[in-house]
């Protein structure tokens, strides 16, 4: 009899079920609803319950990401039990053939940005659901790929959102000399199969915190608009620049809105014209406050 063991990660959100043999030898799932889980029977049969919000499978786990309807808790031990009744039971976890030496192709090209530290790589496919960004390699526990651009020794900072990853680089090196090796090396990674990040070792920032639901639902009003107007006209643009922008507070009493600058916009010399003639006039224009002042902490 199999015996599942239930361990917690990082995310609260995501629980891991861990079953004493492998489940893949080489490739990671990721099924987000019903319909994409034809390939997992036990992923299908997941999707059930109506708390389950996303189904990862690995290596020798299953991770499942729940809605906020419910506590681990609360539904930890009836889904481990259900796990193991369907393993016990002869139930085929992955009834897809794995593609261990079929390589999936996969475009990758070299973008500028206005940071001339900073060079965006851009995929021809999805790499993360969540912004992240690395400052050095031991952060890179959610990102088995930053970890290895990290050895490369003008690697300064990396920052992976959707489908692109910027990567910051040391005087030391010219773009010119490193850009070639850096997107082959990206797309020899993520053609083998490799992790770009394991979501369920994903850690959201306090400032990204503030912006979930439960958590945005307790801000000021000021606060609440200040973020929308940033998803809304903000982010497309600096994104399009290999960069993001995060609330990370406003000041009612002096009118300082803070905002923390990641991936190309951090240390970008164009930043504080961007923020002073760019945000800080829309801030002021759409909320109708003269006063509003815009403060960069980069990330």
């Amino acid at each position: 009899m199999i015996t599942v063991k239930i361990n917690t990660t990082q995310n609260p959100a995501i629980l891991k079920f861990e079953l004493p043999d492998f489940i893949t030898k080489n490739e990671n799932f990721e099924f987000k609803n019903i319909d994409e889980a034809g390939d997992s029977p036990l992923a299908k049969q997941l999707f059930y319950l109506p708390f389950v919000k996303t189904v990862y499978i690995s290596g020798n786990f299953i991770a499942i990401e729940r809605y906020s309807i419910v506590e681990w808790e609360d539904v930890q031990e009836a889904v481990a039990e259900q796990i193991e009744k369907f393993v016990n039971d002869g139930g085929q976890i992955i009834t897809k053939k794995e593609t261990e030496t079929k390589k999936s192709p996969i475009t990758i090209y070299a973008e500028s940005t206005p940071n001339p530290s900073v060079m965006k790589f851009v995929a021809s496919k999805m790499l993360t659901k969540n912004a992240v960004e690395y400052k050095n390699i031991d952060e890179t526990k959610s990102s088995p790929l930053a970890a290895e651009l990290f050895k490369f020794p003008f690697v300064k900072e990396i920052f992976i959102d959707e489908n692109y990853i910027s990567i910051s680089k040391y005087a030391v090196s010219e773009w010119s000399e490193i850009t070639l090796e850096l997107r082959s090396f990206i797309k020899q990674f993520i053609e083998d199969g490799k992790t770009v990040i394991d979501e369920t070792l994903y850690v959201k920032t306090p400032q990204q915190e503030k912006q979930v639901e439960h958590n945005f639902d307790n801000l000021d009003v000021t606060s609440q608009q200040i973020i929308n107007i940033l998803e809304e006209y903000v982010k497309p643009a600096v994104a399009a620049d290999g960069g993001n922008i995060i609330f990370d507070s406003y000041d009612e009493s002096d009118k300082r809105v803070k905002v923390v600058l990641q991936g190309a916009c951090s240390g970008c010399p164009s930043s504080t014209f961007t923020l002073k003639s760019g945000i800080e006039n829309m801030l002021k224009d759409m909320l109708n406050d003269n006063d509003i002042k815009v403060e960069a902490i980069n990330g």
